[in-house]
């Protein structure tokens, strides 16, 4: 956790940068100037952190709105911090969507400074947020913010950026709704085949180990015992400790296979099969999975279903579960 001196300084120097960008304005001209934009027939000029809450704005919006994605492949957003150019993005944009949950603790600050400019700013996860024992937390009490690994919890996100959006652009908000409508009808299956495909998987098999705690939400929906050598935040340093911890319950549950993340440096995993190696268990990579970041732009595995659709065929067929190689629609690319 930041002390509130530390929050104190980053918000100062926060405001100073995001006032060079609003031209020292004051917050009822960018409130005129958001709601004239909103009236025009010109797209809405949206800005997402991540790439999770991105691809959904975009199976929302389809031509009504351009989305303008921060924090890409491969790119941790707990270390990420807000660039000069991102700035520019927040400042451009008619309406800002966030995940919430401290996941973008570097930017939560901007955030803050540029929601009193009177710019419409929103956590995705707010409904969650409301909804009675539903976030996961760490032993600090942290939230877990990586609810997207849980498809229903994701579906619960989207009315966030439904209602958000058409409350800004009231005279497509019947287009914002039936899009969303079908998009949630491929969540529902993506749903469905998770929970099919894990319940392949040998019961005496069903550990998910991984680099840091990002597949909790995952685990609850679908029937995982989830183990992770960080925490929720990639900030945490992993001990020698948790590794040998982890190692000594690799080797009494004879674990066969561990999984890397795109977005976290293998060495931790490396470790741990190393260490396995030493106790007599021969322990596997079981394929790389997408946590903090999707893949690709342009590929299946760079939108959220197919993100979903390869971690959840690559942790099943891993463990050995039954799934289709190419995942649930056939478009998975990479390996497993």
């Amino acid at each position: 956790m930041k002390s509130k001196f530390s929050l104190v300084i980053i918000a100062s120097l926060c405001l100073t940068t995001l006032m060079t960008f609003l031209g020292c304005k004051n917050p009822t001209e960018k409130n005129t100037q958001k709601l004239e934009v909103a009236s025009q027939n010109d797209p809405l000029k949206i800005t997402a952190t991540i790439g999770m809450v991105g691809d959904v704005l975009r199976n929302i919006v389809g031509d009504h709105g351009n989305v303008d994605i921060l924090i890409g492949q491969g790119i941790d957003p707990h270390l990420y911090k807000a660039s000069r150019g991102d700035v520019v993005s927040l400042m451009e944009a008619d309406i800002i969507f966030y995940n919430g949950t401290l996941l973008e603790g570097q930017m939560g600050d901007t955030l803050v400074k540029v929601s009193t400019s009177g710019k419409p700013v929103y956590a995705v996860t707010d409904n969650l947020q409301n909804q009675e024992n539903y976030l996961l937390t760490d032993e600090e009490n942290h939230y877990d913010p990586h609810v997207w690994m849980d498809v229903q919890g994701w579906m619960s996100a989207t009315e966030v950026m439904v209602d958000a959006l058409s409350k800004l652009d009231p005279k497509n908000a019947s287009t914002y709704t039936s899009n969303a409508e079908k998009y949630k009808s491929e969540l529902s299956k993506l749903d469905t085949y998770a929970k099919e495909s894990i319940a392949t998987i040998p019961e005496t098999q069903r550990f998910l180990v991984t680099a840091h705690d990002a597949f909790g939400y995952m685990g609850r929906a679908y029937g995982l015992d989830v183990r992770g050598i960080q925490g929720l935040s990639t900030e945490s340093e992993a001990g020698v400790r948790d590794i040998e911890e982890l190692i000594d319950f690799l080797v009494q549950q004879k674990i066969p296979s561990v999984f890397i993340e795109t977005s976290i440096a293998a060495k931790n995993i490396k470790a741990l099969i190393e260490g396995a190696k030493a106790k007599n268990l021969e322990v596997s990579i079981g394929g790389e999975l997408f946590s903090d970041a999707m893949g690709a732009a342009g590929s299946y595995e760079g939108t959220y279903i197919g993100m979903i659709d390869h971690n959840i065929t690559t942790i099943t067929r891993a463990l050995g579960g039954q799934a289709p190689e190419k995942g649930m629609n056939g478009l998975l690319s990479l390996s497993h």
